[in-house]
This record gives structure tokens, sequence and C-alpha cells, in this order.
């Protein structure tokens, strides 16, 4: 072991030349006098933190042992390291109630991290407080069971970064944090607490240095507080709160290359000062009640890559300003009321990973063009009025491969008509890969207090509704429901051999159920449901082990209902209103000749697709809990609205 060779001259021990890798923290890696920096972080130490003997004696200056498994309480020895500057705990399961003053009390500490622990923080503003402060710089009590904001910090006059994240601290954030620290302050992370007010907060303040400012998730009202910085490409997040106003002209003092006001209670225009926010990366506006056209300015940016602007009033037609230089990776316009047809435009965002305008007004046939771009990933038409039929991708452009990286079409719930091509999905060349890795998630990287900035897609799983954070990009799926889709399933479906979820319900579809669906090896989720299809269930559906969810009523369907693997696990609603199927989960049992297979039934009464419309089957998709992989980390979902439960405007109140 390493230990075996240290010196009593020894001053550094750092995992990347001695990893421990897993057990307890040798008491003996104390004893050393001249050693100033013990490094062992980002392994799986565990067990107890060991008191450090003759404290007073070491010359320790740095203790960095976060991101491992330590357990017990926090040694009142590492308070009496008078060397030490720079102290992180951070990301163990250490417990106890720990008090600030004493590390206050290290008159050389600039650094302090104890976030993410069992910890519970304890605050004192007595007089003892006041003699002795340390010039600490950074200070992390991320999930460290505050109630409230820890009133001794307000004497410490040097502090650049502060991170009170995920505590339960329900209080006004108090003005003395930007009279104090307004000059030096960088980084201030308040998210995820139930702050309610900023007290004598100016609508503009200075803070010169100021990089990141985090209040998403807290109860703040009023006006947005903006602050006048410096420094350019800052992050400035302000979302899930209750927020109401913002100044006009506030897009002439933000610098941000990541703005998020999204999940507050803004209305009216859009403020035109946000023209020259020249600066802005990525802006989420999501989730509010603006109204008016969309700014053209920011299409027409050049500069923006993320563009949400999910779940308001934003009316009138997508502006055609697109420039050549276009820069977007992602453009959710769902659930606003857009009209008029998809300007070509969109040509020119060859970087284009997602494209939802799902329920709003657009009209026009199916935008077939946008097959050329590269990197189109996810394709949200669902909820509009595109109409017409569904032509052959026949190279129209001079390529051979349409939609090449496409994972993610949602068609469901417009006007579309007729066969679906023969030969339609050979053309998805990434549907077609059956490639065994962990993909990344769709999104963005930045320098943001939460890091990584994620595109959202809203799907349906076992007839409910969920709104899913991450998007691999090793997961697949079609969804053509609710629309006048007829002839038979075409063959080449069966080429599409990573789909993990299929919804083709409410439709025409008529003919056999193709046996190619058991090439699909990966399938999680195939909803047939509502459609006309006849013969009996291929009995290969039964080698689909990863299916988790299957809904095959109100069909035309005859004969034994195959037996074995999953089939054995779908309730008897997957199979309902089929009168010619028989056998478990059915209550009708199968005769023991072939008559029950091949006798003539008649046809239920032709599904009425317009009258009693379902317009909230969104992309069904099955993934997650614990049936199997591809999609993940879903954040919220309702139940969904059964065909004949709740009427249209209720199912489609909420995607």
């Amino acid at each position: 072991m390493c230990i075996n060779f240290l010196l009593e001259a020894l001053e550094h021990i750092l995992t990347s030349t001695c990893p421990f890798h897993a057990g307890k923290i040798p008491q003996s890696l104390f004893a050393f006098p001249a050693l100033k920096v013990l490094s062992l972080k980002n392994n799986q130490l565990s067990g107890h933190l060991e008191d450090i003997p003759f404290p007073l004696y070491s010359s320790l200056s740095t203790v960095e042992i976060n991101d491992n498994q330590l357990t017990g309480h926090i040694p009142k020895s590492i308070l009496q390291l008078k060397h030490l500057e720079y102290l992180n705990l951070e990301s163990n399961r250490l417990s106890g109630t720990i008090k600030l003053s004493p590390f206050w009390r290290l008159e050389r500490l600039f650094f302090l991290s104890l976030s993410n622990n069992k910890l519970s923080i304890a605050d004192e503003e007595g007089a003892d407080v006041l003699k002795s402060l340390p010039n600490i710089y950074q200070i992390h009590l991320a999930s460290c069971n505050l109630t409230k904001f820890p009133g001794s910090l307000r004497y410490l006059d040097k502090v650049s970064v502060l991170d009170l994240s995920s505590n339960q601290i329900n209080d006004v954030i108090p003005s003395w944090v930007w009279e104090n620290w307004k000059d030096q302050l960088e980084s201030l992370n308040l998210s995820r607490n139930m702050f309610t007010a900023l007290e004598k907060f100016p609508s503009l303040v200075h803070m010169p240095r100021l990089t990141a400012l985090d209040l998403s998730f807290n109860r703040l009202q009023g006006s947005i507080p903006i602050p006048v910085t410096a420094v350019s490409g800052n992050v400035l997040d302000y979302s899930n709160n209750n927020f109401s106003s913002i100044l006009p002209d506030f897009g002439r003092y933000i610098r941000s290359f990541y703005l998020n006001l999204s999940k507050n209670k803004l209305n009216g225009y859009v403020p035109s000062s946000i023209c020259s926010a020249s600066h802005l990366n990525i802006l989420d506006l999501s989730y509010n009640n603006f109204s008016g056209s969309l700014p053209s300015c920011l299409i027409g940016s050049g500069k923006l890559t993320v563009l949400k602007l999910r779940e308001n009033q934003f009316n009138g037609t997508f502006p055609e300003n697109i420039r050549e230089e276009c820069k977007f990776r992602t453009i959710d316009l769902n659930r606003n009321q857009i009209e008029g047809e998809l300007p070509r435009a969109l040509l020119n965002c060859q970087d284009l990973e997602l494209l939802d305008i799902g329920n709003n007004q657009v009209r026009g046939s199916f935008p077939s063009w946008l097959d050329i771009l590269p990197k189109l990933r996810v394709l949200v038409l669902r909820s509009n009025q595109l109409n017409g039929t569904i032509r052959d991708l026949d190279g129209d452009h001079g390529t051979t491969n349409q939609f090449p990286s496409l994972q993610i079409l949602c068609l469901a719930s417009n006007r579309f008509y007729g066969h679906l091509p023969k030969g339609w999905f050979n053309k998805f060349k990434a549907m077609m890969e059956n490639v065994n890795e962990e993909g990344r998630v769709l999104g963005y990287y930045t320098n943001t207090t939460h890091g990584f900035y994620q595109d959202t897609v809203t799907i349906t799983l076992k007839g409910s509704d969920l709104i899913f954070t991450k998007i691999l990009t090793t997961f697949k799926a079609i969804d053509f429901s609710n629309n006048s889709f007829d002839g038979h399933f075409p063959e080449s479906i069966g080429n599409l051999v990573s789909l993990h979820g299929v919804n083709m319900s409410s439709n025409n579809f008529t003919g056999q159920m193709p046996s190619s669906f058991s090439n699909l090896s990966q399938l999680e989720s195939l909803d047939l449901s509502w459609n006309r299809i006849s013969g009996e269930i291929p009995q290969v559906l039964t080698s689909l082990t990863s299916l988790a969810w299957l809904n095959l009523s109100y069909n035309n369907l005859v004969g034994r209902i195959p037996q074995g693997n999953q089939f054995l696990s779908f309730p008897n609603s997957s199979f309902e209103g089929n009168v010619g199927l028989c056998g478990n989960p059915l209550s009708k049992q199968c005769e023991t000749t072939d008559s029950t297979a091949s006798s003539a039934l008649a046809p239920p009464e032709p599904y009425n697709l317009w009258q009693d419309r379902l317009d909230a089957i969104l992309l069904f998709t099955f993934v997650g809990l614990g049936f199997g992989v591809g999609f993940a980390s879903a954040i919220t979902f309702r139940m969904f609205c059964h065909i004949k439960g709740l009427d249209c405007k209720q199912c489609n109140k909420e995607v």
C-alpha cells in the first residue's frame, strides 16, 4: 500500500498518485507533521472520520474528502486545524448537528463546503462570532437542512460564492446579501427553498462580477430583480416562482448567456428590449401567459441555440426571418396559438435537434422537406391542422438519407389520411440501428448552476401523460395516433428495430398485424387500439420480451390470444372489443376446433374520427418504471382520459 512508503517530510497526499478507492481512511495519514494537502476526493471511502491526532501541531491547509461515502459526525479536531484554508466534505453521508461559529474561528479558511450530507446546520449570531472572522470567499451549504438564512454570514465581508440551495429556508432574502457583497459576489444560488420575497431589493442592482444568479424553485413574487453586471455570458435563473412583472427595458442591462423565466406568472407582450440582449444563447419563457406575436428578433437573432416558448398565448405565424447562420438546436413552441405554415427557412438551421410545434393551429401538409436536416432527432407536430397524405420520402433533394437522425416522430391528432407508403419506414436510419449503448441526453452543456440544460418532451405512457426531462439519444418512438390513416400496416415497420414505442391507435388501419413486429426486439409499448385490424395476433409477438404494455382493443381480431412470456402479464383491457378473440386473460374460452379463428365476423361500426376525437393522445411510449431501457427520468404525469371518459377539451388540457 502507498502509505508504507510515506515519509515524515511528506507534504501532499493525492488520490491521483495514491488511490485508496475504498475502505476507511487510515488515521495514520494524519500523523505526518509536514502534511499540508490531503486530497482523497471521488473514491468510495467509507466509515467514520477519525479524530486528527495533535491537531494544533498539524500543518494541514487543505482537506479534500468530498464525494465519498463517509458517515458519522465531523470530528472536532478538524475545527482545531489552525492552518486550514480549504475544507471540502461535500457529498458524503455525514450526520449530526454542527454549528457554523467554530468554522469562523479558522482565521485562514477561505473555502468551506458541507453540501449534500445529512447534516443539520445551527447558526449563531452572538458577539463570540465577531471575535475572529476568516477571509472566506466560498461557502457551500446546499442540502444542510437549513430553515432560516444564516445570520452570521452578514459578518463575512469577502464572500464571492454562496450556495444555500435545496434547504427549507422559509424567509425573505435579506438585503445585506447584496448590500455587503455586491462588489465581489460572483455566484449566488438560493434555489429550491421557500423564499417569499427579496428584502429591499431594487429593480436594478449593480453586481459587476456576477456570473450566476439562481433563484429558481422558490415562492418569490413581484418584479424580477435584474443584476447589472460587467461580466458577459452570465447565468440568470428565475424559474418556478410567482414573479408577475419585469422591467420593460430589462434587455438593455442583461448580458446573460442563459436566461430562464419559465413557470412564473408573467403576462402581456414580451418586452421589445429583449432584442438588445445580444449575449443570449439559451432563452426559456415557457409556462407563462405571454401573448402577441412571436418576437421576430428572437427567431432571426442568429445566436440563440435554445428557444423555449412552450405553454403561452403567442399567436400569429412563424416568422420567416431565420438567418442562414441559424444556430438553433431546440425550438419548442408547444401549446400556443401559432397558425399558418412552417417556413422553409427552417432549413437554415442545420444544427436543429428538436422541433416541437405541437398543440397549435399550424396548417399545411406533412413538412417532408425537413428530411434533409442532418441532426433533427425529435419532431413533434401533434394536435395541429395538418392534413393530406404522407407521400414516400423519395429523395426530392437529391439525397438518399432522409431524416437521418430522427428518433421521435409524433404526428398524432391531425387530419392525415390515406395509406402509409410501403417503403416509408425504410428511410429512418436512426430507428433502424440496433445500438447497445447508453446514449447521451439531448440538451446543452452550460456553465449554469445546474451544469446542463436538458430538452423535454411530453409523451404517453400506459395511458398517462408524462413530461420527460431527459431524452436519451438511444430512445426511439413513433406516434401516428388519432388521424385517418387507412390500409395495411407497411411490413417495413419491422425494419425499425430500435423502436421502444409505437402508437398507431384511433385510425382506420385494416388487414392483419404484420409479423415483422416481432423484429422490434426493444419494443416496450405497442398501441394499435381503435382500428379495423383483422386476423389473428401473430404468435411470434411472444418473442418481444421487452414489451411491457400492449393495447389491441376495439379491432376485428380473432382467434386464440398468444400465451407465453410478456403476454401472460397483459390485462383483459388489452384485448377487449375484439369479439372473435378468446383465451386468457379474456373470460371467453377458445373452442377445440379452428372454427373460432375462421368464422366470419361482422365488423364493428366505423369509428367516427372527428366527433369523439381524443386530442390528448401523445407519443405513446413505455419506458422506465423498471420495464426496460430507453427513456428515463419522468418528472410529471397525470392520468390519461379514457376514450369514453372525458371530453376532448378536458383531455387536451395538459401536454
